[in-house]
């Protein structure tokens, strides 16, 4: 049973710094390109960042030079490192396993809770 864990949101003010955790447990974990995804209520989700699995990092442009995704495959973890945060970052951040396919990610339809970040101005 494939489960996913995030945590470490919360509630920063503009230009705060947050570090997002997701743990993965279920899946060879090792071979997965890894995301982060962010949702507000009523809107699609959005994709933040990808990492595959041999470390190759891809940013959206909204988040690009302040946001940094990271992993470690000795722990099954996923991290995205959150700096100069600005109230438009406030969503539900999700972590997701899936492909990287010639740059193009794929997500699996495998999803946890989410992790509440709320940036105030």
């Amino acid at each position: 049973q494939v489960q996913l864990v995030e945590s470490g949101g919360g509630l920063v003010h503009t230009g705060g710094s947050l570090r997002l955790s997701c743990v993965v447990s279920g899946r060879s974990f090792s071979t997965d390109a890894m995301a982060w995804y962010r949702q507000v209520q009523g809107e699609q989700r959005e994709l933040v960042a990808t990492i595959t699995s041999g470390g190759a990092t891809n940013y959206a442009d909204a988040v690009k030079g302040r946001f940094t995704i990271s992993r470690d495959n000795a722990k099954n973890m996923v991290y995205l490192q959150m700096n100069s945060l600005r109230p438009e970052d406030t969503a539900v951040y999700h972590c997701n396993p899936g492909r990287d396919v010639g740059g193009t990610y794929y997500a699996s339809r495998y999803w946890g809770q989410g992790t509440q970040v709320t940036v105030s101005s």
